[in-house]
């Protein structure tokens, strides 16, 4: 008796064991699967959000066209040569009302009316209603419309619509890259004269972080006014980088989708973005980096 009542206490422990384990697993199993819808409801909301992203800088872009030659009330910012219209104010606050219709918990910022919000903080937009005021004014082309999202911080696309030749730069973070629906490939290596370089006139001039001297190593140069512009042209290839003083609704599109490019946005003496003031930005490709760094350790002439 007391032999079988050991072997019944045994069976009884295995067996509560094995319940424990099975319940244990089953548990887990339930946080996995939890944790896996909550992915893929955040995955669904977020490729919602970049279809949307899409549809309004369309709309934008069509707006401008079609008002391309209207007259315009042209007034200076902060000097003759920055300069807004009634253009960028409208584009800009029938953005902002589409997203806030759409996502009312999502801040803004953007280049007019004093938006400023912090991208870490939320769910934030950074838009530029107008890339190349000055192109649009005087040229009627070579500016370009930016979108550009984040959520506390991290990147999840970003847009800029060259708008007259009707080119869509769009992706980053989990999305492929495309300009409209050519997926663009990774940087490919290759000696500076091989490429063009794109860069802010005057930098040039006072040959400012070697900037000059790198021109003369380059196939040559290109200045567009435009900072939308000339990212798009160095995310499509062919051209090694892009160099200018840009504020944050200049930058933050491209910033998100040079990464999956192999190319980094940052400021000429490598730190941080601050997304906050206007400072020395470049966009060039990871590998060239070390090759850059003799040029750039030039700094401001």
């Amino acid at each position: 008796m007391r032999l079988s009542s050991k072997l019944f206490l045994a069976r009884a422990k295995r067996s509560e064991s094995a319940v424990t384990l099975k319940t244990s697993a089953v548990i887990r199993f339930i946080v996995l699967f939890k944790r896996q819808k909550v992915k893929v409801k955040e995955a669904f909301l977020l490729e919602n959000k970049f279809h949307f992203a899409k549809e309004i800088i369309y709309q934008a872009g069509a707006f401008l066209r079609e008002h391309l030659y209207d007259d315009l009330d042209v007034s200076q910012k902060t000097s003759a040569t920055d300069l807004v219209t009634q253009m960028d104010r409208k584009v800009q606050d029938d953005l902002v009302a589409k997203i806030l219709a759409r996502y009312p918990q999502d801040a803004i910022l953007a280049e007019e009316n004093g938006l400023r919000h912090n991208i870490a903080d939320g769910n934030v937009w950074v838009i530029d209603p107008i890339d190349g005021t000055t192109n649009f004014i005087t040229q009627k082309a070579d500016f370009a419309v930016m979108i550009a999202y984040f959520e506390k911080g991290i990147g999840r696309f970003g847009l800029i619509y060259d708008v007259t030749r009707d080119q869509l730069y769009h992706g980053g973070g989990d999305f492929d890259i495309y300009c409209n629906d050519r997926k663009l490939p990774a940087f490919e290596d290759r000696p500076f004269q091989d490429f063009l370089m794109a860069s802010n006139a005057g930098m040039l001039q006072a040959n400012d972080w070697g900037l000059a001297d790198l021109a003369r190593e380059c196939l040559g140069v290109r200045v567009y006014g435009s900072a939308g512009i000339s990212f798009s042209k160095v995310l499509s290839g062919g051209f090694l980088a892009y160099f200018s003083y840009n504020w944050p609704w200049d930058y933050a599109a491209a910033s998100i989708m040079a990464e999956k490019l192999g190319f980094i946005v940052q400021t000429l003496d490598g730190s941080q973005l601050n997304f906050q003031t206007r400072q020395p930005v470049m966009m060039a490709p990871k590998c060239k980096l070390s090759a850059l760094k003799p040029y750039l350790e030039k700094g401001k002439q």
